[in-house]
This record gives C-alpha cells, structure tokens and sequence, in this order.
C-alpha cells in the first residue's frame, strides 16, 4: 500500500511541476490521467520493490555523495592515464554478485558504467562482466568498496564479497 500511495503523489508532484497549467479543468484531467497511470501500474504489477524500492529513499542520498566522489576519484585517474606516456593496459574482468539480489545487480553494474575508466560489458547470472582502462581499475573493483556500497543500499550486510 505504501508503494502505491508514494506512486500517486510522485505522480502528482511530478505533473504539477512539469504542466504548469493550474486552472480547475486541467487539474481534473491531470488528477484523472494520475489515477488511469496508477491503476495500469498496479494492474501491470510494476509497483513493486523493483519498479518502486521506496525503502532506499533514505539512504540513497548518502549513496549517491559515495558515488560522486568516486567519480570525482575516476576523472582524475583517466585524466592521468591518458596523459601517461605509458600505453594504455585495459582488461576485463568477471565480478560475482551472488549476494546481491536484482535490483542490487542493476544498481551496482550501473554505478560501474557512470564511473569514468570502467564500463560493465554484461550481466550473466550472478556475474558482472567490466571492462576497464587500466588494471588498477579492476584492481580497485575487486577489493569491492563499490559493492559493499550498494550492498548497504539495498540493506544487507554483506560480511565478506563473494569470491
């Protein structure tokens, strides 16, 4: 029930701020359009903890801080390895994410893809495969500060990175 009702004032919230038009008739068709979108929704069974994880409202903002600074830290290792004289020593690299679950998949190859260096190729079953520039890069990713963030996003305490 939670779901559905942070869906409709989301929905809300984002057409009032997107519309701009606030006389009587367009609030109604608004309002009308809000309720159809949620009823095909709920019909559809997309509000779940997939298409709605409402439980990482609160720590995805930490999460978030996390991973801008680690793209801050990525910036300046590309930036350094392509000014290197030193040819570049790209390589990839299986990653197991038996602990997470999907939603912790997506989230964790997605933050691989937006820091700079490193790019996720695939997700085959409970494995990532990444590509990066440089083998520090991977190096870095399977010592799994990056992990054990999302992790801690999705809930779980993972006392140990699968092997």
């Amino acid at each position: 029930m939670i779901r559905k009702v942070s869906l409709f004032f989301t929905l809300i919230a984002l057409w009032l701020l997107m519309s701009g038009h606030y006389n009587p008739i367009t609030l109604g068709l608004g309002l009308l359009s809000i309720i159809l979108t949620l009823l095909i929704s709920v019909k559809m069974g997309v509000v779940d903890g997939e298409g709605l994880p409402v439980e990482l409202l609160f720590r995805a903002p930490r999460y978030a801080a996390w991973l801008l600074w680690e793209v801050v830290l990525s910036n300046i290792a590309v930036v350094r390895e392509i000014c290197s004289v030193t040819p570049v020593n790209s390589g990839i690299q299986h990653f197991d994410t038996t602990g997470l679950d999907d939603l912790g998949r997506v989230i964790y190859a997605n933050s691989i893809t937006l820091t700079p260096g490193t790019l996720t190729i695939d997700i085959v079953d409970d494995s990532l495969i990444v590509h990066a520039l440089n083998e520090q890069s991977l190096v870095d990713m399977a010592e799994g500060s990056m992990y054990f963030q999302v992790d801690k996003l999705i809930g779980h305490k993972a006392a140990e990175r699968p092997a």
